[in-house]
């Protein structure tokens, strides 16, 4: 039974794989805390995307994706909530002052905590309408109605893991000695390009039909 489903978690993967190179809110929230914050911070960043990942996942299998994509309403609240909320985040970022990184050892400079960032990648993820879109397309158009709860599972696992191997290995690049020094030099200029980049997702989000 498993083989038969091997081309449809296949092309799950490949459909997931190149959402998550496309850079969006996600992609530029874990560079933005790799490099103004620390590698580790940007990994249980990544881990907190594949939690939101989980929970879209959770309620396209309960049904509720149906229910979004039925009510204009309750679809718009979760769009303009996850809009204020990259808008409130880009907007701290470009306000933000430049801060010396201390190359050596990235765990020893001012830094927040695992938790915090764990609640950045999450809120990131679960309030990104987009995201919100896309799972709904998967369990609701591609994936067959009559598909075994057991392949169900192994590709929400496939999903939430690709999500945050390919944000750790963001995290990583992001967080190498020479990506490092180049973003300690121009870090104002990054606050400003990040923070704006955010703040037009946050009102692209908002406008969006």
């Amino acid at each position: 039974m498993f083989f038969e489903y091997i081309p449809l978690i296949a092309s799950i993967a490949f459909m997931l794989l190149l959402a998550l190179v496309i850079p969006g809110p996600d992609f530029f929230m874990v560079v933005r805390q790799s490099l103004q914050y620390s590698r580790k911070t940007g990994i249980y960043t990544a881990i907190g995307l594949g939690l939101g990942i989980a929970v879209h996942i959770t309620y396209c299998l309960a049904g509720i994706a149906l229910i979004i994509s039925k009510s204009i309403l309750l679809f718009n609240i979760i769009k303009i909530t996850g809009a204020i909320y990259l808008f409130y985040i880009g907007f701290q970022v470009f306000l933000s002052k430049a801060d010396d990184i201390e190359i050596k050892n990235f765990e020893k400079k001012q830094d927040i905590s695992s938790l915090m960032a764990l609640k950045v990648g999450f809120l990131t993820n679960v309030l990104n309408p987009k995201a919100t879109l896309f799972f709904m397309s998967m369990f609701t158009v591609f994936i067959p109605e009559v598909t075994p709860n057991i392949i169900l599972a192994i590709i929400s696992i496939v999903m939430i893991l690709m999500t945050i191997i390919w944000f750790i290995c963001v995290s990583l690049f992001f967080t190498q000695p020479k990506v490092q020094i180049v973003f300690n030099k121009f870090q104002k200029i990054f606050n400003k390009i990040f923070g704006g980049l955010l703040m037009a997702l946050g009102v692209k989000i908002a406008v969006y039909e």
